[in-house]
């Protein structure tokens, strides 16, 4: 990067936040995803006006912007692929309104999952997605890769939330998206193109979000199962007895010795394990609930069930789920955590053939999912010192994808495409489909300065 740009860069964020010493770069090559690319300089932003002018001086002389949260993503969305600038949104962390009345919180994109669910906690309301890197995940990241979690069979993803965004253009205008109200269809829905949009078409700097009201009533089941796929008729069961469980996940074998491993909960080393909760505004609506699914499970040949409304023994189990990413990473050297997607209907069949392509190149898929709205992790664990087996593992991501599209569903619901995904993009969408991503790429970032190598689009 050319020194005068250097100094550019200074004036609009001042010394302290700016940097290009070795040891912060390094820090901002990399994601959750393992990829990495190190960038030229970095700067740490604080306000609208500073990606504004950042924006413009890239534009100007076309260097590119990787705008970036706290770097969960398991994708490569973070990864500044193309060198240049990394733009760290976390410093702008302040919640700048709540309005119960409304039903609505507006926040800067650097403010913490958890953290915002920690205040909105005493007004009795929370923001539902729940993604497993909440504690440290920032709501900006969710927007931009639209991130769910174990609570999006009944509560949705972050979509579903959004109202109102203010994004800065990478010409440096400032763009408002919506509105503070819960129904807006004055113009295109500009709102929901930019949630998932990865940060290829704006930067988000202000979020105004959908809040519920947190239910008052919660019971919680496991059912475990000798079968895989037969937990996979359960969950379509369940989905379609007319109840929407606020969480319907599975975790199969090798995630469950690789929890007990890792943890004192001592879980059934079965085939599959369900984690069903259901929760009301009371106890009686919850427990209602559970007995449909209850005898959904029974119907579906399940081994043991248990039910409790013990708060404690649920955030246990809750934990366990949450961790099952992080206890899979001690197996082997390398994991790949996937993210497709299936109709409800096809939960089954795409566990068997999950089970079946591990089988086949004989490498190790632990599956969690958040069974309930058919999302569906394999996570690959494999030793990518071993170059034999480091081809098997391609052989398997391609297999994975190719089914879950044959399934009629997507290659992620959550985790985005970033770089990891881009070449299989052709793969779910035809070519009128990503001509139209270039085209409204090209109509926003004509000078493709923002997140250059993601979503499979040409720079």
């Amino acid at each position: 990067m050319d020194s005068k740009i250097k100094e550019s860069l200074i004036n609009i964020v001042g010394p302290d936040n700016f940097t290009d010493a070795l040891i912060d770069l390094v820090s901002f090559s990399y994601d959750s995803s393992g990829l990495n690319r190190r960038p030229a300089a970095a700067v740490w932003i604080h306000n609208t006006n500073q990606v504004a002018e950042v924006l413009k001086l890239a534009n100007i002389h076309k260097f590119p912007v990787t705008p970036r949260g706290a770097g969960t993503s398991l994708s490569g969305s973070a990864v500044p692929q193309e060198g240049g600038l990394v733009l760290d949104m976390c410093p702008m962390n302040e919640i700048l309104q709540i309005s119960i009345e409304d039903r609505l919180v507006v926040v800067q994109p650097g403010v913490v999952f958890d953290h915002l669910n920690q205040v909105l906690a005493p007004y009795g309301f929370f923001f539902p997605p729940n993604p497993a890197s909440g504690k440290v995940s920032t709501i900006g990241g969710n927007v931009a890769t639209n991130a769910g979690g174990v609570k999006g069979a009944k509560y949705g993803t972050t979509r579903d939330y959004v109202l109102d965004l203010e994004v800065v253009l990478p010409n440096g205008s400032v763009l408002h998206t919506g509105s503070h109200t819960m129904k807006c269809v004055s113009g295109y829905d500009l709102t929901r193109l930019f949630v998932g949009s990865e940060g290829t078409l704006g930067v988000v700097t202000e979020v105004t979000l959908k809040i519920n009201p947190i239910p008052r009533a919660t019971t919680t089941c496991t059912a475990t199962f000798y079968d895989l796929p037969q937990a996979g008729k359960a969950v379509s069961e369940i989905m379609h007895s007319g109840i929407i469980p606020s969480v319907l996940e599975l975790m199969d074998s090798p995630t469950l010795q690789a929890v007990n491993q890792a943890t004192d909960l001592d879980l059934p080393e079965v085939a599959a394990m369900l984690l069903v909760e259901t929760d009301g505004y009371t106890q009686q609506e919850a427990d209602y609930q559970m007995d449909k699914v209850v005898e959904a499970l029974k119907n579906n040949d399940a081994a043991e069930i248990v039910q409790t409304s013990r708060v404690d023994e649920a955030e246990n189990l809750w934990a366990a789920r949450k961790a099952a990413y992080g206890v899979l990473t001690r197996l082997n050297y390398n994991v790949l955590a996937e993210d497709i997607v299936v109709p409800i209907s096809k939960v089954a069949e795409m566990l068997a053939g999950i089970l079946d392509i591990s089988k086949r190149y004989s490498i190790l898929i632990a599956t969690v999912a958040h069974a309930g709205d058919g999302n569906i992790h394999p996570v690959i664990v494999y030793d990518g010192t071993d170059s034999g087996e480091a081809d098997r593992v391609k052989q398997v991501e391609a297999d994975l994808f190719k089914l879950a599209i044959e399934l009629g569903g997507t290659l992620t619901g959550e985790h985005g495409v970033g770089i990891h995904k881009s070449r299989y993009m052709n793969m779910e969408h035809d070519s009128v489909f990503l001509e139209v991503m270039n085209g409204l790429k090209n109509l926003f970032d004509p000078n493709a300065i923002l997140n250059p190598g993601k979503l499979g689009l040409k720079v």
